[in-house]
């Protein structure tokens, strides 16, 4: 009697594993085949990561970040042949911009995150399209300096970022003797130097700068310190998805070989930008004007 059962059980077993395998097999395979079943790709952005994605205007995402991805979704609307591809926007944040995407609710990231080994290992990166160190923003009058001058003083950064691993490691292994507390976002990080609760915020110089031209007075705040671990910020992916990162790249790799890429990053980080207007003035990096040569996608350490 009892042999009967197992071979019902097993029957039975066998039946819900293969209805579960034909049920994964119909899934779209990648990213593109996915947004073309669905009609709809989910572009991240973050909301306070000036001049890479941010919100302006209107309260609506924008920024040099935000302006490749659209040049991305152009592409995809081609190669799914769906030109009546509708774009859905999602906010992340440090925290969780990879297990959104890594979960399918995002499909791509152009915003402000480091490209490092760590995180190769979650996602994928395209080619690097930024260069950038850590630094400190404090008030204007501060002695805060450089890092040197940080013993006994408040240090935000934002949780889930390189700069906060960056920063605790300092401390512990220069004894630089510095209270380091977190902070949920860029924003935040900001708003705790300006009030005092925090005597300087540790970030990648170019968001300490688009967060200074942000303020209500830019005078007030000051951008210090030797740049620490220069790092590549490059658009993410979802892990082993060729197809759709080899279009990412190709697009990349189009806009730096048509010098539209650089018409880009003058528009950005050295005119006017919204909302204030006010111009950040931050040349190109000798890093990233090599990398439009050599059209790399390495990851930081």
């Amino acid at each position: 009697m009892i042999a009967p059962r197992v071979v019902v059980l097993s029957i039975a077993v066998a039946g819900a594993l293969g209805a579960a395998a034909g049920a994964a097999s119909a899934q779209p395979a990648g990213t593109l085949e996915k947004v073309k079943a669905s009609g709809v790709i989910t572009v991240a952005y973050r909301d306070s990561s000036i001049p890479f994605s941010y919100l302006g205007d209107g309260g609506q995402p924008t920024g040099f970040g935000w302006e490749i991805c659209g040049k991305v979704v152009d592409q995809v609307k081609k190669a799914v042949g769906r030109a009546d591809l509708k774009v859905a926007t999602q906010s992340v944040t440090s925290q969780n911009r990879i297990p959104l995407l890594d979960n399918g609710t995002i499909d791509i990231e152009c915003g402000s995150t480091t490209n490092n080994s760590d995180r190769a290992k979650q996602v994928d990166f395209a080619i690097n399209y930024f260069y950038t160190g850590t630094r400190l923003l404090v008030k204007a009058n501060s002695p805060i300096k450089g890092f040197a001058d940080l013993k006994g003083k408040k240090v935000v950064s934002t949780t889930g970022t390189t700069n906060f691993q960056v920063m605790r490691r300092m401390n512990q292994e220069q004894n630089l003797g510095f209270e380091l507390i977190s902070a949920k976002d860029h924003a935040d990080a900001a708003l705790l130097v300006q009030s005092g609760r925090a005597d300087a915020f540790a970030m990648d110089d170019i968001l300490l700068y688009g967060l200074r031209a942000g303020a209500l007075n830019p005078a007030d705040l000051a951008v210090v310190g030797d740049p620490v671990q220069v790092e590549p910020y490059a658009i993410m992916v979802r892990k082993d998805d060729a197809a759709f990162k080899k279009l990412v790249d190709a697009t990349l790799a189009g806009l730096m070989k048509s010098g539209e890429f650089e018409a880009l990053y003058k528009k950005w980080f050295q005119s006017p930008i919204p909302p204030k207007g006010i111009t950040l003035g931050a040349p190109m990096s000798r890093e990233l004007q090599d990398n439009l040569q050599a059209l790399s996608d390495k990851p930081a350490r």
